[in-house]
């Protein structure tokens, strides 16, 4: 029996514990449900009809001056950098703050921390504008991507997302070894600095993703300045953002630089071709000559045609100079080799006579002595004659010791060892080409490596 009644008051103990929790919930239900309300009598008193007017700004601090609004700016993403064209494409979080005192409102001891706006239109809205803008959109999916928060003492903070195409005005002199700032400018467009004022967020008022990848620059730094403008209506507030990008040379060395440097180094294996291999050698350099055309041609049409020289148009000029050397080069061998065939023959036509002389001369000298050996006495001239052979000789012998002796040079005794000016020519080729184009390697790349930065 008391087992039984010792059940019975536990059960009953339960049964108000959950009655006590069912209270409870259903009090704490009711008062959210009151606290919303509350909320939409908040926004009803600040925002009703006749109670605010969004056409007029608000006023500055202590009620008089300019209204401030601080901007600050997270930067979601950089999608492309177009040097044709000469912009950017960035999309980025918007925010805008400023105050209000017409929209302060009881927070009801902190526990309502701010308000939640999604119409723009509702509230007073600064007529900020990107100056350097040439295409941008608002994202909408799945719901338009903005919100305004309205806080107790009358803040009101705008966030947006948007996406933006930028002009980004290119100085191209050095590319691809260039570095590029690209600009985002934010100025008002009606109201004047004497009504609006835009200032940077205290803090950090930019901010980047982690690891931004693009594929041919890189995101060194940013800065943040200020641009106001004067115009014949007035001065007006500005905002801009340096973003510093320097462009990746890998991928120019390895598409550019080392091609070109393969053309030139192929249009020279005609030097080491036979001067007779005319069908080969012609076809070599008409061949590097037109493939350092094109490849010449392909870089230009991803480059906007601008008035000055670029690196690349110096590169490219000398590569392509380099090449076209080489197919004349050719040329002048080929028209050396047809004079050396013209001298050897006029040297055998020489060689020829002075034989047909040599063998007249030793017939005249046997028919004479002929005539003479019947004689008693055999008398030696006393003056040879002219056409003989041993006159002949010791003539040469006092010409060669009469002539002036000349001190060996080792170039010159080192191109006797190649009769014909053409052989001369190749060889002299082989050494001089590859020279002069080290040369100019060191000269670029110690002009344009090591540059200032200030003059890129």
């Amino acid at each position: 029996m008391k087992m039984s009644k010792s059940k019975t008051r536990t059960l009953h103990c339960l049964w108000l514990f959950l009655l006590a929790c069912l209270c409870s919930a259903s009090l704490a239900n009711n008062a959210k449900i009151n606290f919303r309300e509350k909320e939409k009598k908040v926004l009803d008193q600040i925002l009703g009809q006749g109670k605010y007017d969004a056409r007029i700004r608000p006023s500055g601090i202590n009620g008089t001056g300019p209204a401030i609004v601080r901007i600050n700016l997270f930067v979601r993403s950089i999608a492309t950098i177009s040097d044709i064209k000469m912009e950017y494409s960035v999309q980025l979080t918007f925010r805008e703050q400023w105050l209000d005192e017409r929209l302060k409102f009881d927070d009801f001891a902190g526990r309502l921390k701010y308000l939640t706006l999604t119409e723009a239109n509702r509230v007073w809205m600064p007529d900020l504008f990107f100056s350097n803008e040439k295409e941008g959109h608002f994202h909408n999916i799945i719901m338009p991507n903005v919100y305004i928060r309205i806080f107790p003492n009358g803040s009101v903070l705008y966030s947006i997302r948007i996406s933006l195409t930028l002009a980004c005005p290119m100085n191209l002199k050095l590319y691809p070894l260039d570095r590029q700032v690209c600009s985002l400018r934010m100025a008002s467009y009606g109201w004047t600095t004497a009504d609006l004022v835009f200032l940077w967020k205290e803090g950090d008022p930019v901010q980047v993703v982690k690891n931004l990848h693009l594929p041919r620059f890189t995101l060194e730094k940013f800065l943040t300045d200020y641009c106001n403008s004067k115009t014949n209506t007035g001065e007006y507030s500005c905002l801009k953002v340096d973003l510093l990008f320097k462009r990746e040379f890998s991928y120019y060395l390895i598409q550019i630089y080392i091609p070109c440097c393969m053309l030139v180094i192929v249009s020279w294996v005609s030097f080491w071709l036979d001067q007779g291999a005319v069908p080969a050698r012609v076809s070599l350099g008409v061949t590097t000559l037109l493939t350092m055309a094109t490849q010449t041609s392909g870089i230009n049409a991803s480059l906007p045609p601008v008035s000055y020289t670029k690196a690349i148009d110096v590169w490219t000029g000398v590569c392509l100079t380099f090449v076209f050397g080489a197919l004349l080069e050719f040329a002048l061998v080929n028209y050396a080799s047809r004079s050396d065939r013209a001298a050897d023959m006029h040297r055998e036509s020489i060689k020829k006579k002075r034989r047909d002389m040599e063998q007249a001369s030793m017939d005249a000298a046997s028919d004479l002595l002929d005539t003479d050996s019947n004689a008693t006495f055999a008398m030696k001239p006393l003056v040879r004659h002219p056409g003989d052979p041993l006159a002949l000789e010791k003539l040469r012998q006092c010409e060669v010791h009469m002539a002036p002796q000349k001190r060996p040079n080792c170039c010159r005794t080192w191109l006797s060892k190649f009769p014909t000016r053409s052989k001369r020519i190749d060889v002299i080729s082989r050494i001089t080409f590859p020279l002069v184009f080290a040369l100019f390697n060191l000269v670029y790349w110690s002009t344009y490596l090591f540059r200032d930065e200030e003059e890129n």
